[in-house]
């Protein structure tokens, strides 16, 4: 989205719009992201969807009747917020630009500036937690209106592997299979594991074959209640990239905000597969966790 509107700084700038406002809170980053392309100053309108009301909320005064504006929301909807907040604004005698993020087949409003989503489901990193149960099952049975705050509905998935037991090295397993499996078997859990809370599964890259002795280690353990994912090795080999892609596709599908991988490069494969995912690399030894992003990057030019 910053590359988005850096790129379309040149249209922006000869709008010469006199402010540039968001609607509170999903308009708000991008609003923002414009002020500072195009040196234009910021405000904000909050809108209320029971009673469908306007107000401006932000603390310098509404441009004079007659000035340009740039209103901001990250997405064109069904809804009315984008057709409530521009008849406001025109009421008060401006004249009205739309930008979004993104506009798709349900928009109602069809934005001067916006990325074409059509025929795709857009999702925004602000709104992960919208694709919990928990926050899914509380909408609807409230309309939006007794909602709690968005981090109270964060759902984790936690490797198994260096989170909850020690890890195995790998040359352990090359050199004698059968003696790794019963040294892991027997391994002690580690001690004083952070509460992370809601943890909905534990995910793991070890294979389906070694279901019955993982669940009766979690069993002996205290954690025979939590779902346990493992690799279907007809799918998934057992190369870095096949076991990280195993895991991406399982969290996502259980809709869990976070996830925490004990092995960096598992951390790094996970998070590009799944960006909207918070993927946290944890560290047993030192207890320290890393919160991991990744996209892809190339740099043909390269020279040595």
């Amino acid at each position: 989205m910053d590359r988005w509107i850096a790129s379309l700084q040149p249209a922006l700038l000869e709008e010469a719009f006199s402010c540039v406002i968001g609607i509170l809170r999903g308009g708000g980053p991008l609003a923002l992201m414009v002020s500072h392309t195009i040196g234009v100053v910021p405000a904000f309108l909050r809108y209320q969807r029971s009673g469908r009301s306007v107000t401006w909320d932000s603390s310098i005064p509404v441009p004079a009747p007659g000035s340009k504006v740039l209103l901001c929301e990250d997405i064109a909807g069904a809804g009315h917020t984008l057709k409530d907040c521009s008849n406001y604004l025109q009421r008060l005698g401006l004249q009205v630009k739309i930008l979004t993020a993104g506009f798709d087949d349900l928009s109602v409003t069809r934005p001067d500036y916006g990325l074409d989503g059509r025929g795709y489901q857009l999702q925004f990193p602000w709104e992960r937690q919208a694709y919990t149960a928990a926050y899914r099952n509380r909408w609807q049975d409230t309309h939006g209106r007794h909602m709690a705050q968005d981090h109270e509905y964060d759902v984790y998935a936690l490797d198994l592997d260096g989170i909850l037991l020690p890890d195995i090295p790998l040359e352990y397993y090359a050199a004698d299979l059968q003696g790794a499996l019963a040294q892991r078997d027997h391994l002690e859990p580690f001690g004083g594991v952070p509460p992370w809370g809601q943890v909905k599964a534990i995910v793991t890259g070890r294979p389906e074959m070694d279901r019955l002795r993982t669940e009766d280690w979690l069993s002996r353990h205290g954690y025979g209640a939590a779902t346990l994912i493992m690799r279907d090795t007809q799918v998934y080999n057992d190369t870095p990239q096949q076991v990280a892609a195993h895991k991406a596709r399982a969290i996502v599908q259980l809709a869990c905000t976070h996830f925490v991988e004990s092995d960096p490069v598992q951390a790094i494969l996970i998070a590009q597969q799944a960006p909207l995912l918070r993927v946290i690399w944890w560290h047993a030894q030192s207890r320290q966790g890393r919160l991991v992003g990744a996209v892809s990057w190339s740099n043909p030019s390269a020279r040595f």
